[in-house]
């Protein structure tokens, strides 16, 4: 049996009809960049999420990108973030000429790990004239948490850390569209909505994916979602007169389109999903490899959350990950390694100075993590498959 580690074609056959009525209208107004299908796809967001502004940008890297821009992040400052995520948090926050500061993970979420958080800041940062430098006398502006594979970040703890230090929370929402998480004082909240700003990615692999790139920026300052709309234009406005540099981040009509069809959908898909991760612990469970596997963290299950994770990618470890991919590969089943490398290890960050064995639980995930077949439509035999086949590799 094959099981890919992603099927969309079903989700597409559900809502081709839909998908072409959408794409179709675009086509015949002819209206392509920041029309009326971007302004109902911006509206529908910010209900979705409870969000008071909805900025549609051209990728999740993009939505960074503009918000680190918008903050008047650059030379001369630093940000916190996690050295175990994708590329871009750690590589937009280069490309506006500020400093990368990379912090350990949580070795059962992946996500930062405030504790790593708050003992770099203790041990290594000092204050002066009420800014927080790190090691390189460069100003700490802000955190950059990534809710990954789906789970939210302790968002508690890290805001508590971020209001002692006087420091300004971007979340790295990208692949936890619609998760939640319960703050202290603002209550249940959906990813994005929990600092300063939060971007999302609706790459096509994505919870809520595109026909290509396409990304969202979510605030609830007016001012900065101003500067933020200005900011996707090349920092014009109005035409011709620019303000600040920006850069040419705006969503266009047809991605729009077709994400305001799939809207509806997306919490009956990571309902989907939740239920195939149970199949997964079920079955993992009743084969008798929790010992041999470490199955995905759930640490807000219990805490009365519909959408407590999302599993953008259900992702096990062992310490035979690699020997592992190779069984399952040779039997047909995909899988990915999210991610080969610790972000302090990348060749482009040599000159940050970091080494290998400077975060030992990022090196020790991007050793032994690896993500599996997930996605709403995945059958129960291929589940069985997948576990039944892993349940080989270790007799």
């Amino acid at each position: 049996m094959r099981v890919p580690l992603l099927d969309l074609s079903e989700q597409y056959r559900t809502l081709e009809k839909q998908i072409r009525t959408q794409v179709e209208e675009v086509l015949a107004s002819q209206r392509f960049i920041l029309g009326p299908k971007v302004e109902a796809f911006e509206k529908a967001i910010s209900n979705y999420c409870g969000a008071p502004h909805a900025i549609g940008v051209s990728s999740g890297t993009d939505a960074l990108l503009a918000i680190l821009m918008a903050l008047k992040i650059g030379p001369g400052d630093a940000v916190l973030t996690s050295a175990y995520s994708f590329f871009a948090s750690a590589a937009c926050i280069a490309r506006v000429g500020a400093r990368p500061l990379f912090v350990d993970i949580d070795p059962s979420t992946y996500n930062l790990s405030p504790a790593a958080l708050s003992s770099y800041i203790d041990n290594q940062c000092r204050k002066s004239n009420g800014n927080l430098l790190n090691e390189t006398k460069q100003t700490i502006r802000a955190i950059i948490p990534t809710h990954l594979f789906g789970l939210c970040c302790e968002m508690n703890a890290i805001h508590e850390i971020s209001e002692q230090h006087g420091l300004e929370v971007v979340e790295d929402a990208a692949q936890a569209v619609g998760a939640e998480y319960l703050t202290t004082h603002m209550g249940l909240r959906k990813a994005g909505t929990m600092g300063e700003a939060g971007c999302f990615s609706f790459y096509p692999s994505k919870n809520l994916g595109a026909a290509g790139d396409a990304g969202m920026i979510v605030c609830r300052d007016q001012q900065l979602a101003e500067r933020l709309r200005v900011c996707r234009q090349h920092g014009m406005g109005p035409l011709y007169h620019h303000h600040l540099i920006g850069g040419n981040f705006r969503l266009d009509e047809l991605q729009a389109a077709i994400l305001g069809v799939k809207l509806p959908y997306l919490d009956g898909w990571s309902a989907a999903r939740r239920v195939a991760a149970d199949r997964y612990r079920e079955e993992f469970t009743r084969a008798e490899l929790t010992d041999r596997i470490t199955l995905p963290a759930e640490p807000y299950r219990d805490r009365g959350l519909t959408n407590h994770h999302i599993y953008h990618q259900y992702v096990i470890r062992t310490p035979r990950r690699n020997e592992l991919r190779d069984h399952l590969a040779k039997r047909e089943i995909e899988t990915a390694v999210y991610y080969p490398l610790g972000l302090h290890e990348q060749k482009c960050f040599a000159d940050l100075g970091y080494k290998t064995g400077d975060f030992a639980e990022t090196e020790r995930a991007a050793r032994e993590t690896l993500a599996l077949p997930i996605y709403p439509e995945i059958s129960r035999d291929a589940q069985q498959y997948v576990v039944n086949t892993i349940a080989e590799f270790f007799e």
